[in-house]
């Protein structure tokens, strides 16, 4: 009996000897303790961190989908382009409105081709001239000998860029030195409203409506309700972003250079200025107020001319300037608004369309690579694999890379096999998170393996583009000094441009020297600033131009 025992002992730990088809028991409540005790299952471990809280305030839909179209069109046309003038009287007959060749679809192709995201017309300028047949004045296309008194511009318009994928926006003047209720408060905001009613539901989607509180200083004294303007516009467009002083969906910048602050903030404080106010701080609307609670983001307006509409005496700027606009508006978190204004003809006059072109091709040339690519991302720390540092080097804003909670080292490092030569830096944070960062600078590993500073900067936002001479190296990083919150970085890029920025400055040691937004700063106070229009190449060879604290350099 006991060998029998023994046997049966020795043979159920035999692996050959076949298994019970059901354990007993006993055995299964051991193995569900073993389970239980050791590893979950449903381990939080495995389970992906969650993004980090957004710095409030954050953007809308619809402030997001205007700030990534990085550039609007601005089109100035109406009875002042025939009048050669800037500020209509309103008197002018309206059979001067006759553009022989007027073709919305040039206009819009244009537009598109040169990489704007939407165009914007003067639908009414301040003359009051409408260029739709309004049923609430005969002051309109109606009236002018144009398609035989039956066109419209803006039903052209809309047409056109509803085929070509441009999104439309119109600017309806508030000042009217035409119609006659103008003055009387409550008549004229009726009729406004009516005209603006017209506009918002006869043409399809609005993306955009740029309003103003443009007056002259003998008219007539009267208030605009544009409390109840913007209820109307959001019950019938609620997809249209609308720009005043004062938002509610963006501001203007507090010039028409074309030039945001050096720092720009897009959290700003609504209250703190009003719509057409000439004491309204323009300091302040440049650089926008970390502490405010709105977010209302820049609007960089400017024309390719020196009017805004269409004269016959004037010129476009040169491509490069245009790029120098470019760097100091979206390049400092704001939306470019480039007035290009279509001629008597009723076309975008062919030297208009070259200097946009070449804009394009500059833009093109600098950033269509990102040297950054080539090199390998690390950072101080990082929240969880989703937010891993090598999200910066994907374009969009909606992946990025996030640090761990409680760091006071925020690093990002880019390491490269071969040394890589650049002058430009851009840094983007996602804004639908907020706008974080307050301070950052950027660095180099020199041969002696020592860090030298290249440039640094105050607000990222959702673009920062930073000019300075040429350098080269295998490493670097990007150094967050101040931020809001934890900062979170979508996009690094580092880039070449030939055209603005050159490598070095005779007589100069620019390795051991700080650059801020490509000015080198002289001992005596001036600064040497590389003119781009005065630039000539010839091998590698560049004549430099040396002003003393010209006006449109900004230091950071």
């Amino acid at each position: 009996m006991l060998r029998k025992m023994r046997n049966e002992t020795k043979n159920s730990h035999n692996p050959k000897t076949k298994s019970p088809k059901f354990a007993t028991p006993t055995t299964v409540i051991l193995v569900l303790l073993t389970l239980s005790s050791s590893t979950p299952l449903y381990s939080s471990s495995s389970q992906p961190r969650p993004p980090p809280l957004p710095n409030l305030p954050i953007p809308t839909s619809r402030q997001l989908s205007w700030q990534l179209g990085d550039m609007v069109m601005f089109l100035h046309f109406g009875i002042n382009t025939f009048t050669d003038s800037e500020w209509g009287s309103g008197h002018a007959h309206p059979s001067v409105f006759f553009p022989t060749r007027l073709d919305a679809s040039q206009w819009v192709q244009v537009a598109k081709d040169s990489g704007f995201s939407r165009v914007i017309l003067t639908a009414k300028h301040h003359d009051g001239f409408c260029l739709w047949p309004s049923d609430y004045t005969n002051y309109s296309v109606r009236s002018s000998p144009w398609r035989s008194g039956t066109g419209d511009v803006i039903a052209e318009l809309a047409g056109a860029a509803r085929e070509a994928g441009i999104g439309l926006g119109l600017y309806l003047s508030p000042w009217d030195r035409h119609e006659e209720c103008f003055g009387k408060t409550l008549e004229y905001n009726e009729y406004y409203m009516g005209q603006m009613t017209e506009l918002l539901t006869r043409y399809g989607i609005i993306k955009d409506i740029f309003l103003d509180g443009a007056k002259g200083k003998e008219e007539k004294n009267m208030d605009y309700f544009f409390d109840c303007w913007f209820s109307l516009i959001r019950q019938l467009q609620p997809e249209a972003a609308i720009f005043s002083d004062a938002g509610p969906d963006s501001r203007w910048v507090g010039d028409e250079a074309g030039v945001a602050g050096s720092s720009c903030w897009s959290v700003f404080n609504r209250s703190a200025v009003k719509i057409g106010d000439p004491d309204n701080d323009a300091g302040y609307q440049r650089r926008g107020d970390p502490s405010g609670h709105d977010w209302l983001p820049a609007e960089c307006d400017v024309s390719i001319r020196t009017g805004w509409f269409w004269h016959a005496s004037e010129s476009p700027k040169s491509a490069r300037t245009l790029l120098d606009i470019y760097y100091n508006s979206v390049g400092r978190n704001c939306l470019l608004l480039l007035n290009v204004p279509p001629n008597t003809s009723g076309l975008i006059s062919d030297e208009d369309i070259l200097v946009l072109q070449e804009f394009k091709e500059l833009r093109n040339a600098i950033f269509s690579t990102n040297l950054a690519e080539n090199g390998i991302p690390s950072a101080s720390s990082t929240r969880g694999p989703q937010f891993r540092c090598h999200n910066v080097l994907e374009e969009g804003i909606y992946t990025y890379w996030a640090p761990e909670e409680n760091q006071f080292d925020w690093v990002l490092y880019l390491d490269f096999q071969e040394f890589v030569s650049f002058n430009v830096l851009q840094v983007q944070e996602p804004i639908q998170m907020g706008q974080r960062i307050s301070e950052f600078h950027f660095d180099i590993l020199d041969e002696r393996r020592e860090w030298k500073r290249v440039t640094s900067g105050t607000t990222v936002g959702y673009k920062r583009l930073l000019r300075f001479p040429k350098v080269e190296t295998r490493r670097l990083r990007l150094v967050v000094d101040r931020s809001r919150a934890d900062p979170l970085i979508s996009y690094l890029g580092i880039h070449m441009d030939p055209f603005s920025i050159l490598s070095s400055i005779p007589g100069t040691n620019l390795s051991s020297q700080p650059y801020v937004n490509g000015s080198y700063p002289h001992r005596n106070g001036s600064q040497y600033h590389f003119n781009a229009s005065h630039a000539q190449s010839n091998a590698s060879q560049f004549i430099w131009q040396i002003t003393g604290n010209h006006s449109q350099v900004s230091t950071i």
